[in-house]
């Protein structure tokens, strides 16, 4: 018998679950064994980064088998992180009531638990809830020859094989990230149908802008596409396009950082421009820090050809946020939100900016961050990031999930699966999770059948060039579908990183941005991943509704999603569940059976419906 029982997650012992608004009504409910006698039990709690407590005294509202059941209710009024703990008095003996997993324990120096409090009128898009996303690398997806790559102020490459590996630094030493394939604005312009077919609501694309490198994460103008991508009128003829096809479209917005071949730095001269490389009196010098006057200066990561911005300075925050600035003008070409690159590199003060900048443009704009870990008490130069309280995203990268997913399916440990997943489910705000971007590949990892497929001690220099057997494929594609499907269901918005669905491997950049595999597609995938789309069509309301866990053990998964009860069983053996009048919706494999007891065989996942919620 526990000493005492709290589950965070647990609506009998903390409601609401999770975060919570500013001034919204908290209730919490431990329970304390008899045999712990207790006289006095204190609820306490912190704001984050201030050592002083504050006690509330709990009282004796019931009792639960032996427990005695103690509870108080309270209201917090200022938005920020904060941490909470139990302590109990018995005959003048203070037992302390820390966490683990977020149940409670009674032990000296245990942790405490989370608790966000987020803006009360913090809102979210709710057009994102439900959907699904399609990230698309520009040069990477789709070439249309109805389009010819512009005149460019810089030294490219083009592949004339669209299959080509990409280049690297083993294949050239003097490696310059420049070598293009072309795919362009037309090329996803006449992919529209294809795309609106996966079921896909959001098309977010990595950087468009003018830039020297294939990647675009070198800006050389902020007002630019990319003249090998495209011109701002076919930005703005896709934008109306996806528009009338219920297609939002978001864009990559780097702001730490410039390229130094730029109209603002301006290093190689390929502009016609005072950049602040070429003069101490540039309008543009007082963007950036030079230590030593022009080729000692502040660089993203050490990479000289990507020189810093002062975030804050009041120029660059102008041209950036204010009026006529880069986030009005993109807007009014018919973007619809941004997704911020490496958003802890991002000072509170840009960040405010700019959200109040889209939102006034757009009220409904949808802004994500590319944030590695929870986001919520994410620490980044010494300070703790404020990115989910409100006023500054709308969501983040959730790269904690796909973690949680690929180690899941790969590993089969249900428990650190669980745990994991409802880490992030406690922390977050539920405006955020339903807008949580869920990706298991993306342009910064391994792609997923790559990662969940092969033996990973390829050597560096034989990555790109490295086929998967035939065995090693479809070992990949089997548990990438598993994957895939709890990227679907679990909550959050699925991402999908274009070509994945076509069974597109490769390890990491720039291994995992090889082009879409036109002519080589896997449709078997793709067609699971158009039966996936339907379900979350069909079905929007149920995958927007509260998660909640009903059974795991060995491998076997089973949570519920609204009316819906979806089940993974990623181990070697066949298991057996409880059915309560569920019929099936969707299958992996027909390797299942449903009568009294859901039969589900291995490496297969399950959605089923309740019959009371069938009209048959």
């Amino acid at each position: 018998m526990s000493r005492v029982l709290y589950d965070s997650t647990n609506l009998k012992h903390k409601k609401p679950f999770g975060a919570i608004a500013e001034n919204e009504n908290i209730e919490i409910n431990i329970y304390v064994a008899e045999t712990e006698n207790p006289t006095e039990v204190f609820f306490i709690y912190r704001e984050d980064e201030n050592d002083t407590p504050i006690y509330i005294s709990m009282h004796e509202s019931g009792k639960y088998d032996s427990y005695i059941i103690f509870s108080c209710n309270f209201k917090i009024d200022k938005s920020n992180l904060y941490f909470y703990r139990f302590e109990i008095k018995s005959d003048n003996i203070i037992k302390f009531v820390g966490c683990k997993n977020r149940k409670a324990y009674i032990e000296d120096w245990l942790p405490e638990w989370q608790l966000t409090v987020y803006q009360e009128n913090f809102n979210t898009p709710d057009w994102v809830y439900g959907g699904i996303m399609y990230q698309i690398f520009p040069d990477r997806f789709c070439k249309s020859d109805k389009f010819k790559p512009l005149p460019s102020r810089n030294h490219r490459k083009i592949h004339d094989n669209w299959f080509d590996i990409p280049e690297f630094i083993y294949d050239n030493p003097e490696y310059k990230a420049n070598d293009y394939y072309c795919g362009n604005i037309y090329g996803i312009i006449e992919k529209l149908d294809y795309i609106k077919s996966l079921g896909v609501n959001i098309i977010y694309l990595n950087p468009i802008f003018e830039s020297p490198e294939y990647h675009r994460y070198s800006t050389g103008n902020y007002f630019n596409i990319d003249p090998y991508f495209g011109t701002n009128e076919q930005f703005k003829e896709l934008t109306d396009k996806c528009h009338r096809l219920g297609i939002k479209v978001i864009i990559d917005g780097v702001f730490s950082h410039t390229g130094a071949d730029s109209i603002y730095f301006n290093k190689f001269n390929n502009y016609n421009s005072n950049g602040a490389y070429n003069s101490l009196s540039s309008p543009y010098f007082n963007w950036y820090n030079f230590i030593n006057y022009p080729n000692d200066y502040e660089c993203w990561w050490g990479f000289n050809n990507l020189p810093n911005v002062n975030e804050t300075n009041p120029d660059y925050l102008k041209y950036i946020t204010g009026e006529n600035g880069v986030i009005e003008y993109w807007q009014n070409q018919g973007c619809d939100g941004w997704r911020l690159d490496v958003a802890d590199e991002l000072p509170d003060e840009f960040l405010y900016s700019l959200y109040k900048a889209s939102k006034s443009n757009n009220n409904n704009s949808f802004i994500i961050g590319e944030v590695w870990e929870d986001a919520t008490n994410k620490f980044a130069y010494g300070v703790r990031r404020k990115y989910l309280l409100g006023e500054q995203m709308d969501s983040v990268m959730n790269y904690p999930f796909r973690t949680a997913i690929l180690d899941f399916v790969t590993n089969h440990d249900e428990d650190l699966f669980n745990d994991r997943i409802y880490s992030i489910l406690d922390n977050y705000p539920p405006q955020v999770v339903n807008c949580l971007m869920n990706s298991v590949s993306t342009h910064d990892t391994v792609r997923a059948i790559t990662y969940l497929g092969v033996n990973h001690n390829v050597p560096d220099e034989e990555k790109g060039n490295y086929k998967l057997t035939p065995e090693e494929y479809e070992t990949g594609k089997r548990l990438f579908m598993l994957a895939t499907f709890l990227q679907y269901t679990l909550p959050g918005i699925p991402s999908i990183y274009y070509g994945d669905e076509a069974g597109l491997y490769g390890y990491r950049d720039p291994y995992c941005r090889m082009t879409y595999p036109f002519g080589r597609e896997d449709f078997e995938l793709i067609d699971f991943f158009k039966s996936l789309g339907e379900i979350r069509a069909k079905h929007k309301d149920d995958f927007i509704s509260q998660f909640s866990l009903l059974y795991m053990e060995n491998g076997l998964y089973a949570f519920l999603r609204g009316d819906l009860l979806c089940i993974i069983n990623v181990s070697d053996e066949e298991k057996h569940l409880e059915n309560n009048s569920y019929r099936i919706v969707w299958s992996v494999s027909d390797n299942y059976t449903i009568n009294e007891c859901i039969k589900i065989g291995s490496k297969n996942c399950l959605i089923l419906e309740g019959c009371e919620n069938n009209e048959s």
